[in-house]
């Protein structure tokens, strides 16, 4: 319950400040944005780590830390993808997402292992300076690198400026989200899935410590193989340079994803080779998704709209993860885990399937660049 409560503080924060992140991210300067958000999330860190080291904590203080966490995450996130389509051609797009969850996925990897290992030889206010370390080192490149600005088209209704605000802003990031064509239907889709996704993502050091009987060891172990999943994945999508029907590609790895969490969760007690079979099929579908979907949301919305759209899919996608946290501990303790994990991966192939019948998103063209021209000039020509 404990794990369900965090889980839901951290995730309604950041979903509560995400749409407010995304105007920010289009309105103010991108890069000092992330070089503000990062350096307040070291100092929550640094913080944490005085209150660990006179023994302060506590289980609220916890919770609170944890949920100031992800409100700087909120803002980093959208940014970071809205940055990225300013400083690499669309034809690219594809690859340089791969190459992004590749990397991300390898430093996982490595950050599993790293952090049993600490885990067992240091105490935990020792191991936040990781936390606070590596924000030094990052914030070297970030100051570095060049990042382009953003600014909107002057508008030409000088009242309608004048009355520029944060809603009207938000309202043109719908209006943007919804001209494009298949996106209200994928984020419904994932909404569901998110939804079905959280008792693993809540309950899996539980599923592995108290239902397998495993130690801090197996449980990296598992994430490692998960991580390595999303590496490949990554890999295959850096590789294959062209992608033809999209659309069936991202049902299809949803599909695949739900298989491997279905093999997860029937793992026999102890089997941590079986458990890590399905996170690596799990992992192994993510990149290759995601990099689909990031790239025709940034190939199709102008840059100056780029942070608001991101914001507000990134927004409606995890909506439904407060409410699947509050079900989570309570439907464990009736199903128990392996069964809640079991049904909600069955729920998830009903859901892509459902959708993938009985809705028009099969007809989705991600590949046809007349269309998405066409797109594309309809939101330039939205006003709020």
């Amino acid at each position: 319950m404990i794990l369900a409560i965090a889980s839901f503080l951290t995730i309604l924060a950041s979903t509560v400040c995400m749409p407010i992140a995304g105007v920010f991210s289009d309105k103010f300067n991108r890069k000092i944005l992330i070089v503000v958000v990062d350096s307040l999330q070291a100092v929550v860190t640094l913080i944490g780590t005085i209150l660990f080291q006179f023994d302060l904590m506590t289980i609220i203080t916890v919770l609170i830390f944890m949920s100031v966490r992800s409100i700087f995450q909120a803002f980093h996130m959208p940014t970071v993808a809205a940055i990225t389509p300013t400083m690499v051609p669309l034809d690219k797009l594809i690859r340089i997402n791969s190459i992004s969850f590749f990397f991300v996925g390898v430093i996982q990897i490595f950050a599993q292992l790293v952090a049993a290992i600490l885990w067992l030889i240091f105490p935990i206010q020792i191991i936040l300076w990781v936390d606070i370390v590596t924000f030094l080192i990052a914030l070297i490149p970030l100051i570095i690198i060049k990042i382009p600005s953003v600014k909107s088209k002057p508008k030409t209704n000088i009242k309608a400026e004048g009355k520029s605000s944060f809603f009207k802003e938000f309202i043109l990031g719908i209006k943007t989200l919804k001209l494009i064509p298949g996106l209200v239907i994928i984020i419904i889709m994932y909404m569901l899935v998110n939804l079905l996704m959280m008792p693993l993502k809540v309950l899996m050091s539980l599923y592995v410590y108290g239902v397998h009987g495993g130690l801090a060891g197996h449980y990296a172990l598992t994430l490692t193989f998960f991580q390595g999943g999303m590496v490949l994945g990554a890999l295959i999508t850096f590789v294959k340079k062209k992608w033809p029907h999209k659309i069936r590609v991202v049902f299809s790895n949803l599909a695949i994803g739900m298989i491997g969490y279905i093999i997860l969760a029937l793992a026999p007690k102890g089997s941590y080779i079986i458990i890590s079979i399905g996170a690596i099929i799990m992992g192994l579908t993510f990149p290759i998704t995601s990099s689909l979907i990031t790239t025709f949301i940034q190939t199709t919305v102008p840059p100056d709209k780029m942070g608001r759209v991101m914001s507000i899919t990134s927004t409606l996608t995890i909506s439904t993860a407060p409410i699947g946290t509050i079900l989570v501990g309570p439907l464990a303790e009736i199903l128990g885990i392996p069964y809640l994990f079991f049904f909600s991966a069955i729920l998830g192939l009903i859901v892509a399937g459902s959708i993938w019948i009985f809705t028009n998103i099969r007809k989705v063209d991600f590949d046809d660049t007349d269309a998405i021209k066409k797109v594309n000039e309809k939101i330039n020509n939205i006003s709020t």
